[in-house]
């Protein structure tokens, strides 16, 4: 089934959502500050102990599990623990979705176990890992709370029917600056770039979140076909913020460290982190979705076909998709829940969220949100290879 199929199930302008592969933010995880805590959480799910063919081994993203800063452990993952008796490694291994395949790929294609039974990728990668049949079919009677699904994410066109991913999260992409420094926020790519802010701005690594925005600031719909002139218009911009010293750095999720230090006092980043960083440092940073739109993408919970635990890791997938557990997941992370009813049972865990637009968008919110379209192979090498020069790296 084709996503325009499923048009009419959308929020109000929320349709060219999933007219497109998602991108994903690429992130340094595990690197200090929140990622040390992390790291000690990961330890006491584990311990010590090397990985045996009966502990489930899930590979995400830094910051991305709801976490006890008191007890050094994530309470959902604990509760799964002790409800299924399966001992369960988490891993915060995946700073980028190409890096981390790459790591992966040659093990995969000899049918070797990569170490991972669950991994989590961007929607694009996801779609690559499929067609190249690295990934497991769900027993859907194993997953029956994949009927929780969110209806305009329940199928796409890279998996119609869900039968080898379910979505863990919806990212968006926008500004976040230091409150003291910015007292009236940062609503404008004018306003990222004003005078005042010269060396003190940082950039994402991800392609299709910094470009996509300034992309969208310059008028073009990221959404819907357009020309390879208009991605370069936005590449010239970004390489001559960056040649005027305006942008100090484009990085990963280590953004965040340079906020809290002062280095950067605005960056384009990510909703759930900055909602995080507050949660750690005195609520002291703002984040908004441009006047001009925002960028929209999620990350895919999927097993790999070289995955031994295929049962176990099915329970787990289905455990995070009960809607009140995934309340508590989103609770903490603050990215866009996928699972339906979850935001009923937020009522109960935390009502001060129930109306939280970034977790449940609103109509007003979707409008304002944008997927990057799809790329053609020879688009995704000029336009990456473009990108990496304007960024210092090609």
């Amino acid at each position: 089934m084709s996503a325009s199929s499923k048009d009419h199930d959308l929020p109000i302008g929320a349709s060219e959502l999933i007219s497109a592969p998602f991108s994903r933010r690429a992130l340094l995880a595990g690197a200090g500050g929140l990622g040390a805590a992390s790291l000690l959480g990961q330890l006491n799910v584990e311990g010590a102990h090397a990985a045996t063919p009966a502990t489930l081994r899930w590979a995400n993203w830094s910051l991305y599990l709801d976490y006890d800063n008191k007890t050094k452990k994530y309470p959902t993952l604990e509760a799964f623990i002790k409800k299924t008796k399966i001992p369960t490694k988490y891993m915060e291994v995946i700073d980028d979705n190409d890096s981390f395949t790459a790591k992966v790929q040659p093990q995969l294609k000899l049918k070797k176990d990569i170490g991972y039974d669950i991994v989590t990728m961007t929607e694009w990668m996801a779609a690559r890992w499929l067609a190249s049949g690295f990934v497991q079919k769900f027993d859907d009677a194993a997953v029956p709370n994949k009927k929780n699904v969110l209806s305009f994410l329940e199928t796409r066109p890279f998996d119609p029917g869900r039968h080898y991913s379910l979505p863990w999260a919806g990212i968006i992409a926008g500004f976040a600056w230091n409150k003291s420094k910015h007292p009236k926020g940062i609503h404008s790519i004018e306003q990222l770039f004003a005078k005042e802010n010269k060396g003190k701005v940082e950039v994402l690594s991800e392609m299709r979140d910094t470009i996509g925005l300034v992309m969208l600031w310059q008028g073009t719909d990221i959404s819907k076909p357009f020309t390879e002139a208009k991605f370069m218009n936005a590449i010239d911009y970004v390489t001559k913020m960056i040649h005027d010293g305006f942008i100090r750095q484009v990085k990963g999720q280590s953004y965040q460290e340079d906020l809290i230090s002062g280095d950067a006092t605005a960056v384009i980043g990510w909703s759930g982190d900055i909602n995080q960083l507050n949660l750690q440092n005195s609520n002291q940073f703002g984040f908004a979705i441009p006047d001009s739109g925002g960028t929209f993408s999620t990350d895919n919970l999927m097993i790999p076909s070289t995955s031994p635990n295929k049962l176990s890791a099915e329970k787990l997938i289905n455990y995070y998709y009960d809607p009140v557990v995934a309340a508590k997941v989103a609770n903490y992370i603050t990215y866009v829940c996928p699972v339906n009813g979850a935001q009923a049972a937020m009522e109960k865990i935390n009502p001060a969220q129930v109306h939280n637009p970034l977790i449940f968008p609103d109509d007003k919110m979707w409008k304002n949100l944008k997927v990057f379209r799809g790329l053609t192979p020879t688009e995704m090498i000029k336009f990456s290879t473009a990108f990496q020069k304007a960024s210092g790296n090609g």
